[in-house]
C-alpha cells in the first residue's frame, strides 16, 4: 500500500492541532485561579504593617546582642576585608574604613538618646539644666568616647584614658581596653602577630571624632600584659587645626 503524500499528512496534523476543543467551565475556573499571582512568601510583613524602621530608637537601648551572632558577623567582615590585601597595614586600614561610617551614625544615636533622656528628666524635675550638646574641647570629647560611647557598644566604660607625656606629641591621647570584645573570638596566625582586628573599633572612634568636628587619626595597638593578653591601646592623634582651636578655647575659658 502506497504511503500518503508527505504534505497531506502534515496538513492533516496542522488542522488537528489548530482546531480548538471546547473547555469545560470547571477547567476554565481552575485556569483563572492558577494565573492569579500569589503573594510572595519571602518577606513577611506584620499585620499592623510596621517594620523595624517604624520602631522607636529608645525601645532597644537596653537590648543585648547575641555574642555568637556578633562573632559570626565580625568574622565574616574580617574575611571580606582580608581579600586582596597587601599586608597587615592594608588589612587594618580596611577594617578601619568599615567602622568609620558606623561611628558617624552612632554619634547621632548617642546624642539623640542622651537628649531624650535629659528632656524627660527636665520635665519631671524643676531644675533648669540644659540637654547635652556636642563637645567643644578635646577632653570633653574623650570622656564621651571613654564613657557613654563605650557603654553603648560594649555595656561598660573603657579601662583607661591617658594623655601623652612627651612634649613632642601633645596631640596624642590613648584609650585602653583590657579585653576588647572584637578580639575575643579572633585567632591571629603567628606570622601576623602584629595584626589587631580592633582597628574596626578605631574606625568607629575616628568617625565619632570627625562627626564632632575633631580631625583625628585613630589606630589600634597591641599592648598585652600577663593578666590581659589581648589588651589594646587606641591612639588618637588630633590635627593641627584642632590643637590651635583648643588653645583659643582655653584662653577664652570655654569648657
Amino acid at each position: 500500500m502506497a504511503a500518503p503524500p508527505r504534505h497531506s499528512a502534515m496538513l492533516s496534523m496542522n488542522n488537528a492541532v489548530a482546531t480548538p476543543q471546547p473547555m469545560s467551565s470547571d477547567k476554565s475556573q481552575n485556569l483563572q485561579q492558577s494565573s492569579t499571582p500569589q503573594p510572595s512568601q519571602g518577606l513577611r510583613v506584620p499585620s499592623n504593617r510596621k517594620t523595624i524602621y517604624d520602631r522607636h530608637l529608645n525601645r532597644s537601648r537596653n537590648a543585648e546582642l547575641s555574642r555568637a551572632s556578633f562573632a559570626y558577623l565580625f568574622a565574616e567582615m574580617v574575611t571580606y576585608a582580608q581579600r586582596r590585601v597587601t599586608g597587615i597595614q592594608d588589612l587594618e586600614k580596611r577594617l578601619n574604613e568599615q567602622g568609620y561610617p558606623l561611628g558617624l551614625r552612632l554619634l547621632d544615636l548617642l546624642f539623640y538618646r542622651t537628649t531624650t533622656t535629659s528632656s524627660s528628666a527636665l520635665s519631671s524635675s524643676s531644675t533648669s539644666s540644659s540637654p547635652p550638646n556636642r563637645p567643644l574641647r578635646i577632653l570633653t570629647l574623650l570622656h564621651l568616647i571613654h564613657g557613654p560611647l563605650w557603654r553603648l557598644l560594649f555595656g561598660r566604660s573603657a579601662d583607661a584614658l591617658e594623655h601623652s607625656v612627651s612634649p613632642d606629641t601633645p596631640n596624642e591621647y590613648m584609650i585602653t581596653d583590657n579585653d576588647p570584645l572584637v578580639n575575643t573570638y579572633i585567632s591571629v596566625p603567628r606570622e601576623m602577630n602584629q595584626l589587631n582586628c580592633a582597628a574596626f573599633v578605631a574606625g568607629i572612634i575616628e568617625g565619632v571624632c570627625d562627626g564632632c568636628g575633631f580631625e583625628a587619626k585613630v589606630s589600634a595597638h597591641n599592648q598585652p600584659t600577663e593578666m590581659w593578653p589581648s589588651r589594646t591601646v587606641f591612639l588618637l592623634s588630633f590635627g593641627e587645626s584642632v590643637m590651635e582651636r583648643e588653645k583659643v578655647l582655653e584662653r577664652s575659658g570655654i569648657k
